[in-house]
């Protein structure tokens, strides 16, 4: 007969908690009287299962520095008008491209949602237990600036946090003014994923204007050329997604109030 001994060595010196409480609970007999002995151990390593790539997923997704944590494909909306389409975006999200070290260019105007698309496809990947990282153009430009002052070794360490995850999200790309050092930090880093990792870029600006932001010439090409040899392009219209939820929270308001 199993003891509370048993169950709490387990849970600590083994360190499988969840397995522990499922054995407990089926031992119990809740539920689990006409079980097979075989089934019996497939529910307790399935459930130990479950809750250890949760807590991975929860490891990756807090590890990607999202904006907006709680982004996820099954909360995209999907106007009338808005040129997204649900089973193709759901298909991008499988990740195929990750596989294939291709990349996703996500073009729209100000408030269009394209930084939300591209965190909620962040997340699915990080369920898929890849490593991801998102950071806006100009946040990416000024982490890597602070490391530079730090010496060599915590330059290179930025850099290779930016260049090793699976999935690098770089929203607001060429927004803002950059350097021409973050232009060959940027170039640097697009240079090292080629064939090794994907990027999401989200942007106000199309690629074709890219080029007017990097004054030289070769830099420009070669930045611009491997982003979009590979990639697939989504350029998002349609109504202004901030308008939208904000006269949603209102009328929720309202409603409360009734």
């Amino acid at each position: 007969m199993l003891t509370d001994e048993h169950f709490e060595t387990l849970a600590k010196r083994f360190k499988i908690k969840t397995f522990a409480a499922k054995l407990r609970e089926i031992c119990e007999g809740n539920g689990y009287t006409d079980h097979t002995f075989e089934e019996k151990m497939a529910v307790l390593i399935d459930t130990e299962l479950a809750e250890r790539d949760s807590k991975r997923i929860n490891k990756l997704n807090k590890q990607a520095r999202f904006a907006c944590p709680g982004a996820c494909m099954e909360d995209v909306i999907y106007l009338p008008g808005r040129s997204l389409d649900k089973d193709y975006l759901n298909r991008i999200a499988k990740g195929r491209y990750i596989d294939e070290h291709d990349h996703l260019v996500l073009i729209s105007e100000s408030g269009l949602g394209k930084s939300y698309v591209a965190q909620a496809l962040g997340n699915a990947a990080c369920r898929q237990m890849r490593s991801v990282r998102y950071v806006r153009h100009a946040d990416m430009c000024m982490e890597l600036n602070v490391a530079r002052t730090g010496g060599s070794v915590a330059y290179y360490k930025a850099m290779r946090d930016f260049e090793s995850v699976k999935v690098l999200i770089i929203d607001d790309f060429f927004t803002a003014p950059v350097s021409e050092q973050n232009i060959i930090d940027t170039f640097e880093i697009v240079e090292s994923r080629v064939d090794k990792g994907s990027m999401i870029i989200a942007s106000i600006i199309e690629p074709e204007e890219w080029h007017l932001r990097i004054p030289t010439k070769t830099i420009a090409d070669s930045l611009v050329g491997r982003l979009i040899h590979r990639a697939t392009y989504l350029d998002i219209k349609g109504p202004n997604m901030r308008s939208y939820l904000a006269e949603q929270k209102r009328e929720k308001a309202k409603n409360k109030k009734r």
